[in-house]
């Protein structure tokens, strides 16, 4: 376990009695949870628990029904929040990659430094440099997406992330779309970004790399969460029946 917990008191995630539908659907069903700075948290349940949804609501990609939303003591759900401010705060990584097929490595890279940031280009290729270095993909910078592996695609999209100096990652089922020999790399750059102390939310099925890099991990089911605390607890003795049966499900697989 990595075991870097928090050090200090304003939470880097507050989600406090979430809910959200689409139309009759109740997606989210009263949701809290917490995420501290400088902790990993996964979120793990069956799907269409209500995970992705959960993590879409932090940086407002999906507009919540009801509850509130914080993220680093600013509240996201508020009507007056300048979203797009909060947002460049919050590196996310999606399930597909969206990285630009005309764009090199490195300019895919540099995009977003130049248009939201306004780096000029010569600062924004040097940390593009350093953050595909970062995730192992220096010799990739001249490559285009369509040259490059699934894994080797989802690490230049984290680097693309990681480029804008965020205080926090959000990552969606990143390996989900990988074939498997290629999740551990993927992983493996998580797993760097965990120790070297970067707050992240997790919606994983990956179960080892929440056993072994969470802080703490939230079993979701039916839109709530059914249960939350550290991986040994929630992974290796869960209290609820539910996530005994998800567990006992997914490790016969």
């Amino acid at each position: 376990m990595a075991g870097h917990a928090a050090t200090t008191d304003t939470a880097a995630i507050s989600v406090r009695g979430l809910h959200k539908s689409f139309g009759p659907l109740a997606v989210l069903k009263g949701v809290d949870l917490e995420v501290a700075r400088g902790e990993v948290v996964c979120v793990v349940g069956p799907s269409g628990s209500g995970k992705s949804t959960l993590l879409r609501c932090v940086n407002l990609l999906e507009e919540p029904t009801a509850g509130t939303v914080r993220v680093a003591g600013v509240e996201v759900t508020h009507p007056d929040c300048d979203i797009d401010g909060v947002r460049r705060r919050i590196g996310m990584v999606f399930q597909s990659f969206n990285l630009f097929g005309h764009l090199s490595v490195l300019q895919n890279v540099m995009i977003a430094q130049r248009r939201v940031l306004r780096r000029p280009a010569a600062v924004a290729r040097r940390i593009a440099r350093e953050n595909l270095d970062r995730v192992g993909l220096a010799e990739k910078a001249d490559a285009y997406p369509a040259q490059l592996s699934g894994g080797q695609q989802q690490r230049a999209a984290i680097a693309r992330s990681l480029a804008m100096n965020p205080e926090l990652m959000l990552f969606d089922e990143p390996t989900s779309a990988l074939d498997p020999e290629l999740v551990g790399e993927v992983l493996a750059v998580m797993r760097s970004l965990a120790d070297e102390g970067m707050t992240m939310m997790v919606v994983t099925h990956e179960m080892g790399f929440a056993r072994e890099v969470a802080d703490r991990v939230a079993f979701m089911d039916g839109g709530a969460i059914v249960e939350s605390g550290p991986p040994a607890a929630v992974l290796g003795s869960p209290r609820q029946a539910r996530t005994r049966e998800f567990l006992h499900r997914v490790l016969q697989q």
